[in-house]
C-alpha cells in the first residue's frame, strides 16, 4: 500500500541519504548523487577509461557509496553536474531498453556526520536538481513536488552554480583538508577538486553499478 512519503505515484523521485531511499517505493533506477566527491570522482575514473569497485569505494566515502549499497536491485547510476545532462540521457535509454515505464529515484548523498546525522550538502541539491531538470527536458517530467523543488532550485541558479559549489560548506572543508583525499589517492584515483565538480556536462560518461564494480555505461 502507497505511504506518504514514498511518492510512488511518481516517475522521478528525489530524496536524502540511505534513511531517504529506504523512504521511497522501489525504484527501477536509483542515481547517486555525491558531488563531492564520491560521484565526480567515480565519474572521471570511469570517464579515464578505469573502473571501481563499491567495496574499495566505502573505504573512502560514506554518503555516496552506502547509497549505491543500499539500492538493491534497482540499476545503479552515478550522477553529479559533470554528467548531469548524460545521466538523464542514460535514464531515458534504459526506458527505452526496457519498453516500459522506468521509475527512477534520484537521491542526493548529503554529509553523513560523526554524530550520524544527515547534514544538508547544497552541492548534491544541485547536482540532484540539474539532474531531474534534464530529465524534465527530455520528457520524463512526471516528477514529484520534492523532485520538482529541487529542479527548479537548480534551474533557478544555473548561473550561480559555480560559485555556490566551490563556496560551499563542503568545498571549505575539502580545502582545508580531510581524510578522504589520502585514501582515494591511496586507491589510485583522482580526487575531483571542487571547481571541476562544478562544471556541469564536462562528460557524457555515466558509470553504472556491475557486478559490485563500476563501468562506463554503454
Amino acid at each position: 500500500m502507497p505511504q506518504p512519503f514514498d511518492q510512488s505515484s511518481y516517475q522521478v523521485r528525489f530524496e536524502w541519504g540511505v534513511a531517504g531511499l529506504e523512504r521511497l517505493a522501489p525504484a527501477d533506477i536509483v542515481v547517486v548523487v555525491d558531488v563531492l566527491r564520491f560521484s565526480s570522482t567515480v565519474t572521471d575514473a570511469v570517464a579515464a577509461g578505469g573502473t571501481v569497485s563499491l567495496a574499495d569505494a566505502t573505504a573512502w566515502s560514506r554518503n555516496g557509496a552506502a547509497v549505491a549499497a543500499a539500492a538493491g536491485e534497482a540499476t545503479v547510476l552515478i550522477g553529479s553536474l559533470r554528467n548531469a545532462s548524460a545521466t538523464a540521457r542514460t535514464v531515458l535509454e534504459i526506458q527505452n531498453r526496457r519498453q516500459q515505464r522506468t521509475s527512477v529515484a534520484v537521491i542526493a548523498a548529503g554529509e553523513l556526520t560523526d554524530a550520524g546525522d544527515l547534514r544538508f550538502a547544497v552541492e548534491d541539491l544541485l547536482g540532484a536538481g540539474t539532474i531531474i531538470a534534464a530529465l524534465s527536458d527530455l520528457g520524463a517530467d512526471h516528477t514529484s513536488p520534492e523532485a520538482a523543488a529541487a529542479c527548479e532550485s537548480a534551474r533557478g541558479l544555473r548561473r550561480a552554480m559555480r560559485h555556490l559549489l566551490t563556496a560551499s560548506g563542503s568545498a571549505k572543508e575539502i580545502a582545508e583538508g580531510v581524510a578522504a583525499t589520502a585514501e582515494i589517492e591511496a586507491a589510485g584515483l583522482v580526487p575531483a577538486d571542487a571547481k571541476a565538480a562544478a562544471e556541469v556536462d564536462a562528460t557524457d560518461v555515466v558509470p553504472v553499478l556491475d557486478g559490485g564494480v563500476f563501468v562506463a555505461f554503454v
